[in-house]
């Protein structure tokens, strides 16, 4: 199968571009720049030069669709959100009435959570959540399975870990860093789900070649890892004590993360795991955290 792959130079979606290649696809990852192209043509993938406010450039010829991308750069989440809408919408229209898939990457952290409730793959998205803006994207990507395109949705946890990571933990750790102490929210027993980025990656392609129009599944490993567990863990390895702060002082200690970092949000994976025989095979958030590339300084 020849997959366009947007986002395919990034953290997930490098890892979906070899996945895929392994498995036998041809890959045509997007790219937007000189570097992004050099690194596709290095994996063995072909390059499609453009980017996803450049909606003629998403019109790409290919047997199905994998959209990892999103403009994280923007300083403006609201318009980086509606950038993406728009590129799922004209990716969409690309397979309308082919029957071919059409895979949209989405988010547990955003479902409707009873306090303490352990969301699925069922629950829909709270639109009073700290993503809101991001939540109409999946709405819209599944909208397509009406119009005759196998049209799914995986969602990533909060964290997706692994060499290379540039997301929440290594914030995490920079902030215990320069403070001197690993710091967690409360009494850290808010949970975060997380999933390897490489068990993520083989989700997508089951996703491609398997899931039914209108599924919508969860690559999550750990279920639900209780934040001061992260903290003990990056203070073990950084020699730094551990301590918790108050709840309504995370933002000040963590900045941008604080809110996220105080969130309980677990979720489950069991759905996936049944309807499409996934299975997590590389190690846990914790077990990432002591294998010791986290705290490696590029």
């Amino acid at each position: 199968m020849r997959v366009f792959v947007t986002g395919a130079t990034g953290f997930v979606g490098s890892a979906v571009v070899r996945e895929l290649l392994d498995a036998g696809h041809r890959v045509l990852g997007l790219a937007r720049s000189d570097r992004a192209a050099a690194s596709l043509t290095a994996a063995g993938a072909e390059v499609h030069r453009g980017a996803l406010d450049d909606l003629d450039g998403l019109r790409a010829a290919a047997d199905g669709v994998i959209h990892t991308a999103f403009p994280h750069g923007s300083a403006d989440f609201a318009a980086a959100a509606r950038t993406e809408i728009h590129a799922i919408q004209t990716l969409g229209e690309t397979l309308v009435g082919s029957g071919r898939p059409f895979v949209v990457t989405s988010g547990t952290a955003g479902l409707t959570l009873v306090p303490g409730r352990v969301a699925t793959e069922d629950d829909e998205q709270d639109l009073s959540s700290p993503a809101a803006a991001r939540i109409p994207g999946e709405a819209a990507a599944l909208s397509f399975a009406e119009r005759e395109v196998r049209a799914s949705v995986v969602r990533l946890p909060p964290s997706v870990h692994g060499e290379g990571d540039h997301g929440f933990v290594p914030h995490i750790v920079a902030v215990a860093r320069a403070k001197g102490v690993s710091a967690y929210p409360g009494d850290g027993s808010n949970r975060w789900a997380a999933g390897h980025r490489l068990d993520a990656a083989h989700l997508y392609r089951l996703a491609l070649e398997e899931a039914p129009g209108g599924a919508r599944l969860h690559a999550v490993g750990d279920e639900g890892v209780p934040v001061r567990d992260i903290a003990d863990a990056v203070g073990r390895y950084l020699k730094l004590p551990v301590a918790a702060i108050p709840r309504e002082e995370a933002a000040d200690h963590f900045g941008w993360l604080g809110h996220f970092f105080a969130m309980d949000v677990p979720a489950s994976s069991t759905l996936t795991r049944k309807r499409l025989g996934w299975h997590p095979e590389r190690p846990g958030l914790v077990e990432d955290l002591e294998e010791g590339h986290y705290f490696t300084k590029s």
